[in-house]
């Protein structure tokens, strides 16, 4: 997702420095041309060399090395960076930054770029939470630094409390929604379900489905990564939500039902993915129905509410409204069928019988099918098909 994109990570002196390995091996894994520019001070908790062998590129500590062909290096890495995220960020540097001071050369390379800035700090609490370093850090958000929230835990000095510099990850995932795909998406509301409703018969057991919720993530995301504003309605998964969007979590069918009843006239895009769970118990007293329960609860199943069609008979003006198919048989016949009987604009179909797609895996072959074509997907990571649909969608 990130060939072709050059991102310099800038390492100062915090023992979180080791880290930072792991996230420029990340970044190379993914294709980034990385960059990294140490402190002097940094190089006392890890080796440049560690970086050098990681990223495949020298990395640079001082201003004034003397080089066989010389370039002004924080002039040329300034203009080819298309993100600079310093990590760990020191309450020294951070004062740095905040106040335009330039007397290394990561603090050069950094007053000299146009490009999007991305701080993670990391300190002692007492040092992070020092009114000086919060008015540094206020400067830098004014501007246009993205600063990241700083974990809570034990840190270096045995101390409990904020200042650890969140897992790398986390700081992928931050470089991830800058540079991954341009914001065709800038301003537009998407709401996603993802996950399975869950109809519980007594407190201890319930009707469900095996839907991990995989997919609903992955269209999650990849709006998100575009620029969109992403509310994610989340039932019962088993993968991890993507970050930077809204959760709202739900429990059965009627409490889905009701969120979207609520909220969804406020969206330009809708995609239900998430597999709704097709009854929901209720207490009866027929000795028919008694029969076939497998313990005394006195219960019968009565159809749950159609969401998908719902929406699609309230559907405000211009809203896309994509659903999600998943037959066994007669594919393409069953899901034009739901297409029109619930007034959608899309809808994804997949077949369970073919190896690779439907619940629990993290890939999927589909058919995107609208009123007036359909096209067909190989089998692809359900992450590279979302952004397929979106592309089609958008297009």
């Amino acid at each position: 997702m990130l060939k072709g994109k050059c991102v310099v990570i800038g390492v100062t002196g915090g023992i979180a420095c080791y880290k930072v390995a792991n996230l420029v091996s990340m970044l190379k894994k993914s294709g980034a041309n990385v960059n990294v520019i140490m402190t002097k001070n940094a190089t006392e908790f890890i080796s440049p060399l560690t970086f050098e062998t990681l990223s495949g590129n020298k990395c640079v500590v001082d201003t004034f090395e003397k080089k066989a062909n010389y370039d002004v290096e924080h002039i040329s890495l300034a203009k080819k960076a298309d993100v600079i995220m310093v990590a760990p960020a020191t309450a020294n540097v951070i004062a740095k930054m905040a106040n335009g001071i330039a007397d290394d050369m990561l603090t050069t390379t950094i007053l000299a770029s146009k490009c999007k800035k991305i701080v993670a700090p990391a300190m002692n609490t007492n040092m992070y939470e020092n009114k000086i370093t919060q008015d540094n850090i206020q400067k830098l958000k004014y501007y246009d630094f993205e600063v990241i929230e700083p974990a809570v835990g034990l840190l270096a000095c045995n101390d409990t409390g904020v200042g650890k510099m969140p897992e790398p990850y986390v700081l992928f995932e931050y470089i991830l929604k800058e540079l991954a795909f341009e914001k065709t998406m800038q301003g537009k509301n998407v709401l996603v379900s993802a996950g399975a409703t869950c109809e519980y018969i007594d407190p201890v057991r319930y009707i469900t489905n095996p839907s991990s919720g995989k997919m609903g993530f992955a269209l999650a995301k990849v709006c998100m990564l575009k620029g969109a504003n992403v509310t994610l309605v989340c039932g019962k998964t088993t993968a991890e939500p993507p970050m930077f969007t809204n959760i709202i979590n739900v429990v059965s069918a009627e409490d889905m039902f009701n969120t979207f009843k609520d909220i969804h006239k406020n969206f330009d895009i809708i995609f239900m993915t998430a597999a709704v769970s097709d009854f929901t118990p209720v207490t009866v007293h027929s000795e028919k129905v008694k029969k076939h329960m497998v313990n005394d609860n006195n219960l019968e199943l009565k159809q749950t509410k159609d969401i998908l069609k719902y929406l699609g008979e309230n559907k405000p003006n211009n809203q896309i409204l994509c659903g999600f198919s998943m037959e066994t048989e007669n594919l393409l016949e069953n899901s034009k069928i739901k297409l029109t009987n619930k007034n959608l604009d899309y809808i994804v179909a997949n077949n369970l019988k073919q190896e690779g797609a439907g619940f629990n895996v993290d890939t999927n072959i589909a058919t995107l099918i609208s009123k007036n074509k359909s096209i067909s997907f190989d089998k692809l990571t359900k992450f590279e098909l979302a952004n397929k649909i979106v592309n089609n969608i958008l297009n």
